[in-house]
């Protein structure tokens, strides 16, 4: 696959690339970036995949989350895909924030116009990782983690392909997208009316039917700032933690008394999901 190198910078000792190719899954080009820390210059290093919310790209996180000095630290690689398919020729895929460019919500789209470009889940869980190990000094091993729409989508990627990643967080994750109106509004688009067809795109469906399977949970890690403004209506943070509560499915919750759903919040605990991933990705004991 042939990679277009848009920039590249040092930071933290490592190297920060921005990067496009022409995608096989959204059949268009897509951007991502890479964070590639000191040591792997000489070695393979393990991945964070990092999803990004609503109306972010693939710069919001590299350029507001103050993570590369530690990840440089722990050796650990961060890719940074963008949330969507950009100018795909959807109609109305600039028409609103919460849809289309910008609001992919990493789900595989079976709805026309969609369809065709609109497969983020495909891209992040599948494709994006081929990529990244294929050209850069990146392993198997990886982890991943996002923010809002973002932290939806790493929790469905996880609670979707068991054992796949080595661990999974997220900053104030839609965790119950089938139950507030960002979720709604998407999985209605994307998916269609039949409310059957949006569960398995649902982190608190996922959790149940995964436990009804007899699938091992894998332990999550979710922070929410007390403050958020999207907490009681789009978020839910007390629904899915009732019901990891009810099937026991392991959950670290943390709610930070104060924050809000911005950057300044990210910022500020990054620090904590870095090291609970270089943990789980062996980096440190």
């Amino acid at each position: 696959m042939s990679l277009n190198q848009l920039s590249e910078v040092k930071v933290s000792g490592g190297h920060l690339l921005r990067v496009e190719h022409e995608s096989t899954v959204c059949h268009g080009t897509m951007t991502f970036a890479v964070f590639l820390p000191p040591q792997a210059g000489k070695n393979k290093v393990p991945v964070l995949y990092w999803l990004s919310g609503l109306t972010c790209n693939d710069e919001n996180f590299s350029q507001k989350a103050g993570a590369f000095a530690l990840a440089a630290e722990l050796g650990m690689a961060i890719a940074m895909p963008d949330t969507s398919p950009r100018g795909a020729g959807v109609d109305g895929e600039d028409d609103a924030y919460d849809l289309g460019s910008g609001a992919g919500f990493y789900l595989n789209a079976s709805q026309s116009p969609w369809s065709t470009a609109y497969n983020m889940y495909s891209y992040v869980s599948q494709e994006l990782p081929a990529v990244i190990t294929a050209n850069y000094a990146v392993n198997e091993q990886c982890a991943i983690s996002g923010h809002s729409m973002g932290g939806h989508g790493a929790l469905i990627c996880a609670l979707k392909n068991p054992g796949q990643y080595a661990s999974v967080s997220a900053f104030a994750p839609i965790t119950s997208p089938s139950q507030c109106p960002w979720g709604q509004k998407g999985l209605a688009a994307y998916m269609g009316t039949d409310q059957a067809d949006w569960a398995q795109w649902d982190a608190n469906q996922l959790v149940q039917s995964n436990h009804a399977a007899g699938i091992t949970p894998q332990a999550l890690l979710i922070d929410q700032g007390s403050s958020d403004p999207f907490y009681a209506d789009q978020l839910m943070p007390g629904l899915f933690n009732a019901t990891c509560e009810k099937l026991q499915h392991p959950l670290d919750y943390r709610e930070r008394e104060g924050y809000d759903h911005s950057y300044y919040y990210i910022s500020s605990f990054i620090e904590e999901h870095l090291r609970y991933h270089a943990q789980h990705l062996g980096l440190t004991e």
